[in-house]
């Protein structure tokens, strides 16, 4: 069961990073990096968000809280007797990376309240909906 866990994370870590990076390519099409754009300078990053449309932004709210249920689910549905303790790893891990984010570039507060809602209920949802079982029915059963 140990490796049905590590298995669980893994497959939830490369879903995640695969959202993200879809997110991030939704990101580039709309509201592309000016040329000579340099992502490890932070100061060039804060004025690359700060001009975020606001459009764009409300579609990353879903997308995040999307990202982060669906993880969830994959870790808790997917780990050893679909526990929850899987998925809160991972939502947590996601959870920590957006404040991270939100707390080193200049969003609209708005922008993470939303994500403060909806990624904790992200969490939530796939805790629940991972752990859930089929209900056998009683023709089944017997």
């Amino acid at each position: 069961s140990i490796f049905r866990s590590i298995g669980a994370v893994i497959a939830s870590l490369v879903v995640a990073m695969l959202l993200i990076v879809a997110v991030e390519g939704i990101s580039e099409v709309f509201h592309p990096s000016p040329p000579g754009f340099d992502a490890n300078d932070i100061e060039a990053c804060m004025a690359h968000v700060a001009n975020y449309p606001q459009w764009l932004l409300g579609v990353f709210v879903p997308a995040w809280g999307l990202t982060t249920f669906v993880s969830v689910w994959i870790a808790t549905r997917l780990g050893a007797f679909r526990h929850a303790a899987h998925g809160l790893g991972i939502g947590t891990l996601l959870l920590l990376a957006a404040i991270m984010n939100m707390w080193m570039l200049p969003y609209p507060l708005w922008f993470e309240l939303a994500n403060l809602l909806l990624n904790p209920l992200g969490i939530y949802l796939g805790t629940q909906l991972g752990r859930s079982r089929p209900a056998i029915s009683p023709k089944a059963a017997g």
